[in-house]
Formats: C-alpha cells, structure tokens, sequence
C-alpha cells in the first residue's frame, strides 16, 4: 500500500559507462552500487534526493537524473505530492520535515518590478569612468546635527556597521552547515568588507578571529551563549523569528549534533537542539527591550543590536515596536528564506513574500518620523543584483544571501539538508563529506559572486542616474511594476508600467 515509485531516476548509459564506481564513493546517500555477479553499476533509485553529485563528477559523462514520469490518476486538487505526503504520515505518524526554502509556485514579485533608466534630462552615470558608491553604514541615525561652542560637530553616532557592499552573509549556524562552510563564510566576509552570521549555533573557537566582521547571534535557545561569545561580534542579532518557520523554534537534528558542533552549542552530543517558539523572557516589546539593553551594556553599548522577524501579517506594526525599543537594526526574513530543517507545513503555508513585508515596513517607519530610528535588512530569496537593487529601492539599506551564498560554494538545492548527508560538504557533520568543501575555494566563490554582483548593482545605479546607495534607498520612483494589481502596487508604493 505505501509502495511510492521513486521521485527521481538515474538514467546510466551502458556505452559510456566503464564501472569507475566514482558514483558510488561520491554518493552519501548510496544510490549506486557495483552488482559483482552481472558485472556492471546498478543502482537504489529511491533514495536518490537529486543532488547532482554523481552527474557532475562522472569522467565520461554516463549519467543524468530525470523526475519520474510515473503518476497517479491526474486529480489537479489530489495531486501526486499531497498523496505521497499522506501515506507517509499514515505509515509513520511524524511530522514532514523539509530543508531549504519554500518550492510552491507563488507569486516572486522582484520578477514582477522593473528598473527605470536614465536618458536625456537625467543623463545616465558611467560606473567604469565616475566614481560610484555601494558603501553602506547600519545602524541608528541621529536626526539632527550638533555642534559644540567652536562650531565643530560633536559626534553623536551610535554604534555602527560598516559594509562595503550592500550585502551580508545571512544566518546559518555551525551545526546546520559545516565547519568548511562556515570558514568559507567569514574569510569571504572579511575579504569583501562585510559580515556573516553565526545563526543560532554559537562560535567556533578557530572563527574568533574572524570577529570584527561576524553577527553573533542570540536565539530563544541560547545555545553556545556567553559573555565572550558577545564581545567577539561586530554586532549582536537578536532572533525572534525565521522566514521558513514564522512562530516556531529552531531544529537541529541530533544526527547533527556531534564532537564539536555539541561542545560550540555546549549541549549534549547527539542530542537533538530544539529552541523553544518563543524567547521565555520577551511577552511584550518592552522584555524585548530589556533584553536590547542587557545586550549594549553586556558590550559596553559598542555594538549594534539586530534584532530579526519573520515576514507576517502584521509586520509593519511589529517592526514599529521594535524600532523604539532600542535596536539598531532590523532584519526580516521572508516565506521563501531557506532553512536546514523546518516543518513542512510551516515552510510551505506561514508568513509573506518579502517584497511586501519590506515596502510596508519602511512605509509604516516613515510615517511614523522614526525611519531614522533604525537600518532595515532583508533576506528571504536574493537571488541575483537585481533583487539587491529593487530590495534597496523598496527602502531596504542591506540584504542578506543565504541559500545564494550556499549554492556559490556547490549547494545544488535537493532540499535534503536535514538529512545530514549533504554531498557538497555544506549541510552535514560527517568529516568524510565535510572535507568535500575546500575552504579555499568556497571563500574564493563566494568573494567572486559578490564581487560580480557589485558590479552590476553599479551598472544598474549608473543606468538610473544614481551615484551613491544612499541615493538609491527608498528611491521607489525608480521602479514600476508589471502584473501585479491595484492592491500589490499600493502596498509595494509604486507605479505600474507605463505610467
């Protein structure tokens, strides 16, 4: 009865195959096998996850994987997904564990806005011969400018991040993602003038070093906590929601949980890492900005505090709250931000697009006179420069890339990363896939990708007369939107194209 052909098929051709069995070593979920008796590959179809492994490194190019062309009867309301998903929840009575970001056909409205250009009367900006700023600083503004007896001005600023690009690491913790993965995050950050994020696993203590350019970050769970930890960090993020699972906790699968992974999050080994739906000492906006507080004077008020939301509903009234409760930053996530392990439902159902969330966030701050009062950073599907310029012009000052940044170091997207087999050494523990990711080479990917997306943000700024990123925040007159609605360009603030 529960009987499920396999999703994917692995299509060998015999011609080209010469029994190397490097698929075979290099696949972490053993697909494929060396049958000794008929003296050629065979393979276990079902627990193939689509990785690309084994197609990528095949000397003679004797594989490909193709979804299964088998299905059940066409039934557009019980479709093939919502059966499989049903008979194993009837065979095991758990709950759908699901990784990376939401998969659903909904609407991705950066593909639904367009860039203005430049022509005659606002003549375009050459990015290669004129100077052109993409550096960015975060964290609260003053709204006035003093000056003591002399005329000079006093210095009035508050704790600050510098970013040379408009573009962070996003949160993925030692223990969701490797040990490789996470140095290849912090050197690239540190080439590049920018910063990464812990998430919620703690610091490893080689990656200290890498502190002045590192978010550490504090989750209901606590986990890898303490004084030291605090004052490693350029800045502190306080995370009280996630874009793949709005209103619920964290989850580190105990498979996870190993030697030092345990020791960093200094909780027991094997043990699954469960962090608590809510932080049990914030109920109301002022817990929380206690607990901003508690944080500045725990570092001497020389780090910014983040703290991070989840796009829902009432976003735009949440994020009011948090800009008076003392942060300096706020960072929202959207419904499709990645995750190494999330409830299916919740990935797939809770929270909204990003695009939303951010216009009516800086719209609200705006209204409100207290815009200054705080940075807003988005994440949730940045996918290219484009996104970073239309996120900017919607009234973001940063982004962060996180499901970007793991496909630059080889993450192929199988949305397995629960699993802990991960077979590009990003998403596991074992120290035989873990060493698959060269540091040295994912840093270097990494700095390339920012680099090139650096680039063309320039370009795209030039092209709409705008020299400077500061120019560009906010700036939606230089976008227009195409499909969407009277209500989508009223919440998104701006004008469809054509007008």
């Amino acid at each position: 009865m529960d009987y499920q052909y396999p999703e994917f098929e692995v299509v060998r051709n015999a011609d080209r195959c010469i029994g190397c069995r490097a698929c075979e070593r290099q696949c972490a979920n053993e697909v494929h096998y060396y049958d000794a008796d008929l003296g050629k590959m065979m393979c276990d179809e079902s627990k193939c996850v689509n990785c690309q492994r084994c197609v990528t490194l095949c000397p003679t190019r004797a594989l490909k994987i193709v979804k299964s062309d088998n299905t059940f009867r066409e039934n557009a309301n019980w479709t093939m997904e919502n059966i499989r998903e049903i008979y194993k929840q009837a065979e095991t009575g758990g709950v759908l564990l699901s990784s990376m970001g939401n998969p659903k056909p909904l609407p991705v409205y950066w593909d639904k806005i367009l860039i203005n250009a430049s022509q005659v009367t606002n003549p375009p900006i050459d990015p290669l011969r004129e100077p052109m700023e993409t550096r960015t600083f975060l964290g609260q503004k003053p709204t006035e400018v003093k000056r003591d007896e002399n005329g000079k001005i006093i210095n009035n600023l508050s704790s600050q991040l510098k970013l040379e690009v408009p573009i962070m690491f996003s949160a993925m913790s030692f223990g969701s993602i490797s040990k490789n993965a996470h140095e290849s995050l912090a050197r690239a950050a540190t080439e590049l003038g920018t910063y990464y994020n812990t998430g919620e696993g703690g610091l490893h203590k080689d990656f200290y070093q890498y502190g002045p350019n590192t978010i550490v970050q504090v989750a209901s769970g606590r986990f890898g906590v303490h004084k030291e930890y605090l004052e490693a960090g350029a800045a502190i993020e306080i995370k009280m929601g996630q874009g793949a699972k709005p209103g619920i906790g964290g989850h580190l699968p105990g498979t996870k949980t190993v030697g030092e992974v345990s020791r960093t999050r200094m909780i027991p080994e094997g043990s699954d890492a469960i962090s608590p739906a809510p932080h049990h000492d914030i109920y109301s906006i002022e817990d929380l900005r206690q607990l901003v507080f508690s944080l500045k004077e725990a570092t001497e008020y020389k780090k910014p505090v983040i703290v991070k939301i989840a796009a829902v509903h009432n976003v735009a009234a949440i994020a009011s709250g948090i800009a008076r409760s003392g942060a300096d930053i706020i960072a929202i996530d959207g419904f499709r931000g990645g995750t190494g392990a999330a409830p299916t439902r919740i990935r797939d159902n809770v929270g909204i697009p990003i695009e939303l969330a951010l216009a009516s966030v800086d719209e609200r701050l705006r209204q409100e006179g207290i815009r200054g009062n705080v940075s807003i950073v988005v994440g949730g599907s940045i996918r290219n420069s484009a996104d970073v310029v239309k996120a900017i012009a919607l009234g973001a000052d940063a982004v962060y890339i996180g499901s970007a940044a793991c496909i630059a170091m080889g993450c192929h997207q199988c949305r397995a990363c629960h699993a802990a087999k991960c077979n590009w050494g990003i998403a596991t523990q074992r120290p035989d896939l873990v060493k698959r990711l060269n540091p040295d080479v994912g840093y270097k990917r990494l700095v390339n990708l920012v680099q090139a997306w650096n680039h063309e943000i320039k370009e795209m700024m030039g092209g709409m007369g705008i020299n400077s990123i500061e120019s560009l925040k906010g700036n939606r007159l230089m976008l227009r939107g195409v499909g969407l609605n009277e209500k989508e360009l009223e919440i998104l603030g701006i004008k469809h194209a054509g007008e």
